[in-house]
C-alpha cells in the first residue's frame, strides 16, 4: 500500500490546491490623507534599503530625527488635493486592473492585487491566493522600467513571505517591459487619442520619469536606459512629426544627484525660452497617482504658466482603459503560459 492509498487521518485539514493565481503590485499609498497616515507609509517605504542605499546607522537618525518630523504632514496636504471617493487613487486604479484582469481572464485564474508599501500587502495576499488554491502564482510588478528599487524589492518583499511558508507556491515574475510591442501600442493609442480630444495642439510632448538617483545607473540598474528607449519607441509609433518630444525625470529627494534632465527644470526652462503649449505624460507609471495627479498635473501647471507658459495638460496613464487592459492581458496571458 502506498501513502496515496492510506487514509487520512481524522483531524487532517482541508486544503485547496491546482489552481493558479495573478498578484498585480504597485508602489504604495498611505490609508489616509493625513500626517499619521502619511508617516506611517514614508517610515515603511524610506526604511527599505533598496529605496535608500545608505548604512542604517548613517540614514536613520535623519529619517527619524528630521524627515518623519517634517515631510509627512506636507505630503498629506498633497494627497488631499488628489483623494477620491473610493480613497488613494493608485489603490482604487490598481484594485479596478485587477477586478477587470480577473472579468478577462475568467476562471483560468484567480486575480488579486497588492501594494509593495502600505495595503493590502503582498505577503498577505501571497498567502490568500494560497489558501484558495493557487499553488502557481504569477507575480506582476507594475513597473515598465526595470530598477532595483521598485521590481527588486518586490521580489524581495515577497521572498520574505515565501521564506515563512511551509507550502510555498510556485512562483513567476513578470519581466520589465519598457520596448514590449503591446505595451509601446498601449501607450501610442492612449495616448495618441488624449492629446487629439485636446482643444489646442501642443507644440511639446514632455515624458517624465519617476527620478531615481545618478548612482543606480552606475552601479548597473537599466533604468535609465530602459525609459530612454520607452521613451524612442513611443515617439516613433505616435508618429507625429510636428510635435516635439523631451524626455525627463521627477520627484527628486535629498541632495544627491539624480538622473536628469529634472521635470521641474525643464517645465521652466521651456516656458521661458518660448514654449506655449505643452503636454506631460508619464508613461512609466501604470496608474495615476501623487506623483502625477499631484506634482505633474497640479504643480508642474502651475510652474509652466508662472514661468511665461499658456496652455498645458496633463494627460492621463494607462490605468484601467482599454488599452492598458489590453496590453496586461497580452502580458499576463504570455507569462501565464503552460500554466493556463
Amino acid at each position: 500500500m502506498t501513502w496515496q492509498d492510506q487514509q487520512l487521518p481524522a483531524q487532517h485539514r482541508p486544503v485547496k490546491s491546482g489552481g493558479v493565481g495573478v498578484l498585480l503590485v504597485n508602489l504604495g499609498t498611505p490609508d489616509a490623507p493625513d500626517a499619521r497616515s502619511v508617516r506611517r507609509y514614508l517610515a515603511e517605504f524610506l526604511s527599505d534599503p533598496r529605496v535608500i542605499e545608505i548604512p542604517k546607522i548613517a540614514w536613520q537618525p535623519i529619517l527619524r530625527g528630521i524627515i518623519l518630523n517634517t515631510r509627512p504632514k506636507k505630503s498629506a496636504e498633497a494627497y488631499a488635493q488628489v483623494w477620491t471617493e473610493k480613497g488613494s487613487p493608485l489603490a482604487a486604479i490598481t484594485a479596478e486592473q485587477a477586478e477587470l484582469l480577473q472579468h478577462r481572464l475568467g476562471d483560468a485564474a484567480r486575480v488579486s492585487w497588492a501594494m509593495r508599501y502600505g495595503s493590502p500587502t503582498i505577503g498577505d495576499e501571497l498567502q490568500r491566493l494560497m489558501d484558495a488554491g493557487c499553488e502557481r502564482i504569477l507575480l506582476a510588478p507594475l513597473y515598465p522600467q526595470y530598477c532595483a528599487a521598485s521590481t527588486a524589492t518586490v521580489v524581495d518583499k515577497a521572498a520574505d513571505k515565501l521564506r515563512e511558508m511551509r507550502w510555498q507556491p510556485a512562483l513567476r515574475t513578470l519581466p520589465a517591459y519598457h520596448d514590449d510591442p503591446a505595451y509601446i501600442a498601449a501607450l501610442a493609442s492612449d495616448l495618441g487619442a488624449q492629446l487629439d480630444a485636446l482643444d489646442f495642439a501642443p507644440e511639446l510632448l514632455l515624458l517624465s520619469f519617476h527620478g531615481m538617483p545618478r548612482r543606480t545607473l552606475e552601479l548597473g540598474d537599466p533604468y535609465h536606459c530602459q525609459c530612454q528607449k520607452t521613451a524612442r519607441l513611443l515617439e516613433e509609433a505616435l508618429a507625429r512629426p510636428t510635435l516635439r518630444v523631451r524626455t525627463t525625470f521627477q520627484s527628486r529627494f535629498g541632495r544627491a544627484e539624480w538622473l536628469g534632465p529634472a521635470t521641474d527644470a525643464v517645465l521652466e526652462e521651456e516656458a521661458k525660452v518660448g514654449t506655449k503649449r505643452l503636454a506631460i505624460a508619464a508613461p512609466g507609471f501604470a496608474a495615476d497617482c501623487l506623483e502625477t495627479l499631484e506634482e505633474l498635473a497640479i504643480r508642474g501647471r502651475e510652474q509652466f504658466i508662472e514661468a511665461g507658459g499658456q496652455q498645458f495638460a496633463a494627460l492621463s496613464c494607462l490605468n484601467a482603459g482599454a488599452a492598458g487592459m489590453d496590453m496586461l492581458e497580452v502580458l499576463a496571458r504570455r507569462e501565464l503560459a503552460g500554466w493556463i
